[in-house]
């Protein structure tokens, strides 16, 4: 990052707002983090110059997934609906090919049978990994994880992405879409779809985590 390049964090949009402050000025030298964007988003501040961050952020480097193929499950409840389809067209535009096992409204419904959907298809090897929503994350998790040899990680920020896939080789990553922003969540994406696995004494690790399941699994 350049030396001139002036970092834009959530805390800093947080004192304008508790200043009363909605303009803010900026030169183009700026870097704004996912959370002071989603802040901006959600405060309606109004930025004295037009740079490419103001047109909802949407731009993401996907373009060298970490995966064995570019093949993907994706699914939600009703609270995830708006953010799924926030993701998918981002995803199909960098190459991805995308199962949409639903939900297709945001009519109320269990979050147990689209997180089973996603995770068959991630257990079942029709798919390298897959994506869930719901509102905080949790519970999709939770009946993801039932599967053998499934590894959802629920991401609230970019560090737990990252070494979710570093450390755990998550195949799954599940999002809140009402614990986070549009832009942390699709920042969150970028990293998680970016970051590789490392082994070594990780998979040590992991394989302890497999013995578990052999153990009490049913079969």
């Amino acid at each position: 990052m350049p030396n001139n390049k002036k970092l834009i964090t959530e805390k800093d949009i947080q004192s304008l707002i508790l200043k009363g402050i909605r303009r803010l000025e900026i030169s183009g030298n700026e870097i704004f983090t996912p959370a002071a964007k989603d802040k901006i988003n959600e405060a309606k501040i109004k930025l004295d110059k037009v740079l490419p961050f103001t047109q909802k952020f949407s731009s993401l480097n996907l373009s060298t997934p970490t995966f064995n193929s570019k093949k993907l499950a994706i699914g939600c409840d009703h609270t995830g609906f708006a953010l799924k389809n926030l993701l998918i067209p981002i995803l199909s535009k960098e190459g991805y090919e995308i199962i949409d096992v639903g939900t297709n409204d945001e009519t109320s419904c269990d979050y147990p049978d689209f997180a089973l959907k996603v995770a068959e298809e991630v257990s079942q090897g029709k798919v390298s990994f897959g994506i869930l929503i719901d509102a905080t994350g949790i519970p999709s998790s939770i009946t993801a994880n039932k599967l053998p040899g499934i590894r959802a990680a629920t991401c609230y920020n970019e560090f737990s992405a990252r070494s979710s896939r570093e450390h755990n080789n998550a195949n799954i990553l599940v999002i809140g879409a009402k614990a986070i922003g549009e832009e942390t969540a699709k920042s969150i994406m970028q990293v998680w779809l970016n970051s590789s696995f490392l082994g070594e004494r990780h998979q040590k690790r992991l394989d302890k985590i497999t013995e578990i399941e052999k153990k009490y699994s049913k079969n």
